[in-house]
């Protein structure tokens, strides 16, 4: 990941998107140092960050799908 954005700097578009908050990425890379470079240096430097409120259109759904009833085969 952090290869195909620091290719890209200044270079190219990217749109990433997650649902990790950016103090978590350090655990998904096992390298703090490269995860603080990569947002830091990388893609804030240029970069919009939009973020999406209210609640997960997954989470709602997923929730649906507990509460349903599943009538047996007949």
């Amino acid at each position: 990941m952090f290869r195909i954005v620091s290719d890209s700097y200044e270079l190219k578009n990217l749109i990433l998107t997650t649902n990790l908050e950016f103090s978590k990425w350090g655990s998904v890379f096992t390298d703090e140092q490269m995860a603080a470079a990569m947002i830091d240096d990388r893609l804030a430097h240029h970069g919009h960050l939009l973020m999406a409120g209210g609640r997960s259109y997954r989470m709602k759904h997923a929730f649906m799908r507990q509460d349903a009833v599943v009538e047996p085969a007949s």
